[in-house]
């Protein structure tokens, strides 16, 4: 790696700069979650987008997959230790969408 061209946000930004990946994580602060119950929590995404997401998030380490050997199947999700590191980038990305939101509602008002 160069270092002169190296910039820590384009490395974040890799990691979660989708549309999707922040909202899984931010839903997984809460704690472990079921595959179904997680994706409920995504409103818009496809079964192939969460499953592509999940994958890459487990690929990249910030996501834990748990598979519990019953019948039918079921699967958890959860943070790694490494994604919990991102709850304050979670928490002030979603502190922020709620006052931008306000703000912008009393503008138009």
């Amino acid at each position: 790696m160069n270092s002169k061209n190296y910039c820590p946000l384009d490395h974040t930004m890799n990691l979660i700069g989708t549309k999707w990946k922040p909202i899984v994580l931010f839903h997984l602060l809460e704690g472990p979650l079921r595959s179904g119950v997680l994706q409920k929590k995504v409103p818009g995404i496809s079964n192939k987008m969460f499953t592509q997401t999940v994958r890459e998030l487990e690929k990249d380490g910030l996501v834990v997959r748990e598979v519990f050997p019953v019948v039918p199947p079921k699967v958890e999700y959860g943070l790694s230790e490494r994604g919990k590191t991102l709850e304050v980038v979670l928490l002030t990305l979603d502190s922020w969408g709620a006052t931008d939101t306000l703000n912008n509602s009393i503008k138009t008002n």
